[in-house]
C-alpha cells in the first residue's frame, strides 16, 4: 500500500487555512505588502550609500528623493516616523527699531 507523501501548501493556503474571515485575510496580506515595500525601499536606500566593489555606480543614480518618499510613506502605514526626534523652537520675529 503507496502512501502519498503530504503535498506542498503555499503561503496563501496555509493563510485561507489558518484565518478564517476575509478581512481579517486581507489584513495580514496588506501588512506584508507594506512590510516588503518598506524593506524594498531601505535596500535600495542602503544601496545608494554603501560602496560595493563589484558594483559601480553611475553618475545619474544619486538621486534617491522618490524611493525615500516611498519608504517614509510604508513606515508611516505602520505608525514610524523617521524625523530625527528634536523639535524646533520658534522664534517670536524681531521687531523693527
Amino acid at each position: 500500500m503507496e502512501t502519498k507523501p503530504p503535498e506542498k501548501k503555499g503561503i496563501f493556503t496555509k493563510l485561507k487555512e489558518n484565518v478564517d474571515d476575509h478581512d481579517e485575510q486581507m489584513q495580514i496580506l496588506g501588512a506584508a505588502v507594506r512590510l516588503g515595500v518598506v524593506i524594498w525601499s531601505g535596500f535600495i536606500i542602503t544601496l545608494s550609500y554603501v560602496e560595493l566593489p563589484m558594483v559601480k555606480k553611475s553618475a545619474t543614480a544619486g538621486d534617491i528623493t522618490f524611493v525615500a518618499s516611498i519608504f517614509t510613506g510604508a513606515l508611516a502605514t505602520f505608525g514610524l516616523s523617521t524625523g530625527n526626534g528634536k523639535k524646533t523652537d520658534k522664534k517670536e520675529p524681531t521687531k523693527p527699531k
